[in-house]
């Protein structure tokens, strides 16, 4: 199942254990134009509920999606502001 979102850019954090994914996802959301969703594709379970506190505690952001895969877990961010 793809998700129903125009894809501005993929973010790699595979391998990367927790604070990393939420790390770089901060990183790469803050060069994205408003309204722009980043995917972000982990390999840490914990990334699933770490991004969504995250972004959850984060203004100018929000969790519009995750998807769990065999051993990858995809996460899609959009930049509200």
């Amino acid at each position: 199942m793809s998700a129903e979102f125009d894809i501005a850019e993929t973010l790699d954090v595979k391998g990367a254990s927790c604070p990393m994914p939420v790390v770089k996802t901060k990183s790469a959301i803050d060069d994205l134009d408003a309204g722009a969703v980043l995917e972000v594709l982990a390999t840490d379970p914990g990334s699933v509920s770490d991004l969504d506190g995250w972004a959850d505690g984060t203004a100018g952001v929000e969790l519009v999606g995750q998807e769990e895969g065999d051993d990858v877990y995809k996460h899609y961010v959009r930049k509200t502001e």
